[in-house]
């Protein structure tokens, strides 16, 4: 069986989608570490299926590299959004369902392959504040860590430690290091199910930027700009008591290519 597929990055967050509204395909575990495999499969962070949905203009379901259908990915729902775009379901918005609920999105702009989508991410409570470190779930949960040396650190290897500690092992989460520079915020995730960092990670950020806010480390009390390795984005909120609420994860999703591969 030849599945045609599409392969979509947001900064750098790298995307296998499939477009699964009539084969009614079904993934299972190590169908979906062959495809993202960088070796042996086509080569990605996740795989993404775009599906009917009832109620919405489409459904999202997605699975991480390790082969396990995950909680949300942001820069996973930026890029479906584009390419909900690119098969015609959509025009300039879209709902959509996933995982943790409902979201919108918005095509902001177009340039070439590139669109520019800002994706509505759930409001964020139930904080938890430690002395070290801050702890949420922005649609999957997030570690954040305020660091100085954020250039030169081990990020797999600090990572991986706390994602596999005593707290956290149980049902895992992603890490994230931070450091303010020029009014800027710079982010660098490891991620769980890809288990090791990635170029960017958009619900990763969110949890970011919002830790910043937290922490007042950012001038701006409604945004804040974030710089991954993979590139720019922008996160927009608004505070309300300990919850944030509007949040909107900004940034490009870009088409790479297209192909088929034989199942």
């Amino acid at each position: 069986m030849k599945i045609p597929f599409s392969k979509y990055q947001g900064t750098g967050n790298d995307f296998i989608l499939i477009d699964n509204r009539t084969s009614f395909l079904t993934f299972y575990k190590e169908l979906v570490k062959m495809l993202c495999d960088r070796h042996f499969g086509i080569g990605a962070d996740g795989l993404i299926m775009l599906q009917n949905h009832p109620d919405n203009d489409f459904e999202m379901v997605y699975f991480n590299s390790d082969g396990n259908e995950s909680t949300m990915c942001g820069n996973g729902g930026r890029c479906i959004t584009a390419f909900a775009k690119r098969l015609g379901i959509i025009d300039k918005e879209a709902t959509f369902s996933a995982i943790d609920g409902e979201h919108c999105s918005i095509i902001l702009d177009v340039t070439n392959q590139m669109m520019n989508v800002k994706l509505k991410m759930n409001d964020v409570s139930d904080i938890e504040l430690n002395e070290q470190y801050i702890f949420m779930n922005t649609g999957s949960p997030h570690y954040v860590e305020l660091v100085d040396d954020i250039d030169t650190m081990n990020v797999f290897e600090k990572g991986k430690a706390i994602r596999n500690n005593d707290r956290f092992k149980a049902q895992g989460t992603n890490v994230n290091f931070i450091q303010t520079k020029d009014n800027e915020l710079i982010v660098r995730t490891y991620e769980r199910g890809v288990e090791d960092e990635t170029l960017s990670c958009g619900t990763g950020v969110t949890a970011a930027a919002i830790a910043c806010s937290i922490w007042k480390l950012n001038e701006a009390n409604d945004h804040c700009l974030i710089n991954t390795l993979g590139g720019k984005l922008k996160v927009h909120f608004e505070r309300n008591g300990k919850s944030y609420i509007n949040v909107w994860l900004e940034g490009a999703a870009t088409f790479v290519f297209e192909g088929t591969i034989d199942l």
